[in-house]
């Protein structure tokens, strides 16, 4: 695909793999509606949790960096925890329950216009046994009739009530002074060479993305349910594969243009857009039963956009039978022509069927995109390329390529120095030749062309 978008410069303050591994954890965890999502937003001092006034936005456990006194920590958002609940909200629950044990401390959100309820009692005796701090914040105080009402939660026994206001900030300060205070001491951070591979898995909803992480990690990671959109937040999880480290990121599904999204829908779509960019390659899952549609040709165009590396996997193959095949066989060539570059791999994340392709199929893509040609080669190549397929004449006037060079990697791109515009469609066929003689599989490639200027007599 050819583009003149290049990467974004990565961030140098982006702390590294192994710093967030070091980091302590907070879970945040309460019931319902409560105001979780609302509060993390307000102790990040940005709007990185997606909040609604619906009840159950937030379903897995979601992880952001915050820091506050120069202290640096890992901030965990958590589903609504009801130890009553059935179906979905029970597996919301155990992503709760699981957040709360794995954390260094806990806070815990309860909201004080509704005072101690059964459901607060009994997460109480469940963070007794986890035998983490916790610290207890007492949400929706807006004034100092509602400190007075939130002094009642000391009944829960787990100490002093914080009276904060996630929606206009009140308290706040005195609440992460009380979250770093229970925090342990940093570890020290050994330096390291490289992180783990960062992959993000994204499609339309309901195509399997949190089945196949959940058989990657080889465990109940992130809430699966038939209904789809369940997937909310952006979740990371580190796996090891194939004797190696990864960070597959699960993400929403992508049900329309973001400019066409409502509502958590909206912050959903801007957030895997988030995650694609911060990941170095895509692996874009699709629903092998279903025909292709315009909706996944978008997604799969928008990685190729961002400049990311690009696996197409087909999921539910299991489902597939031999007149499906053939059909899809046909969609492929007619509607992905243009990433035809992409490597393929079916799979069946319900059984595990075939997922161990994917590595083979991720590690490609990564050396596609890393790959770097050398300057004299790219010259030799071109030079050749020139001579046998010169551009056509146009107007009476015929550019040429006078010499190129790979200004970058990941993706590759190359800049043309020409002696005048090149059409589109020669830009096109230097592409493919690139690939023919340099390989590139899995990645997008961006040309961009410089014209020689006329001197002015």
């Amino acid at each position: 695909m050819t583009s003149i978008d290049s990467e974004q410069p990565a961030d140098p303050e982006q702390p590294t793999d192994e710093e967030q591994a070091q980091r302590p954890v907070v879970a945040v965890v309460g019931r319902p509606n409560v105001g979780k999502s609302t509060l993390v937003n307000r102790l990040l001092g940005r709007r990185a949790a997606v909040v609604e006034d619906t009840p159950g936005v937030t379903r897995d456990r979601v992880a952001y960096d915050a820091s506050w006194s120069g202290r640096e920590f890992t901030v965990v958002d958590t589903g609504g925890w009801d130890p009553g609940a059935r179906g979905l909200g029970e597996q919301i629950t155990l992503q709760a329950e699981l957040a709360a044990s794995a954390a260094d401390a806990v806070l815990f959100v309860v909201d004080s216009t509704v005072g101690v309820t059964d459901s607060d009692e009994a997460v109480v005796r469940i963070l007794r046994r986890s035998g983490r701090p916790v610290i207890l914040a007492a949400n929706k105080v807006d004034d100092e009739r509602g400190e007075a009402e939130a002094a009642a939660l000391w009944a829960l026994g787990v100490g002093e009530p914080f009276p904060v206001s996630a929606l206009h900030g009140r308290g706040s300060g005195d609440l992460l002074d009380a979250i770093v205070a229970a925090l342990p001491d940093a570890p020290t951070v050994e330096e390291s060479e490289a992180g783990p591979r960062r992959v993000a898995i994204v499609g339309k909803p309901n195509v399997g993305k949190s089945s196949l992480l959940n058989r990657l990690a080889g465990a109940e990671r992130v809430v699966v349910d038939a209904v789809a959109g369940t997937t909310v937040d952006p979740v990371d999880e580190l796996v090891s594969l194939a004797g190696r480290t990864w960070r597959f990121i699960d993400t929403a599904g992508i049900r329309r243009r973001v400019r066409e999204a409502s509502g958590h829908e909206y912050y959903a779509s801007l957030r895997t857009q988030t995650a694609v960019e911060r990941a170095e390659v895509a692996a874009v899952v699709l629903d092998a039963g279903e025909s292709l549609s315009e909706q996944d040709q978008r997604i799969i165009a928008s990685v190729a956009e961002a400049g990311r590396a690009l696996v197409l996997v087909f999921n539910k193959w299991d489902l597939v039978d031999d007149d499906r095949r053939r059909m899809l066989d046909r969609e492929i060539e007619r509607e992905l022509a243009r990433v035809a570059w992409a490597p393929r791999v079916n799979v069946t994340a319900r059984t595990g069927w075939h997922v161990d392709r994917l590595v083979p199929a991720l590690d490609a893509a990564l050396e596609g995109w890393q790959t770097r040609v050398p300057t004299g080669s790219l010259n030799a190549f071109l030079g050749r390329l020139v001579a046998e397929h010169p551009h056509p004449v146009r107007g009476g006037k015929q550019p040429k390529v006078l010499f190129g060079t790979q200004a970058q990697a990941m993706p590759p791109t190359f800049v043309l120095f020409t002696s005048g515009k090149l059409e589109a469609s020669y830009l096109r066929f230097i592409e493919r030749r690139l690939r023919e003689e340099y390989g590139f599989a899995g990645t997008p490639l961006h040309l961009r062309q410089r014209a020689r200027q006329k001197r002015r007599r």
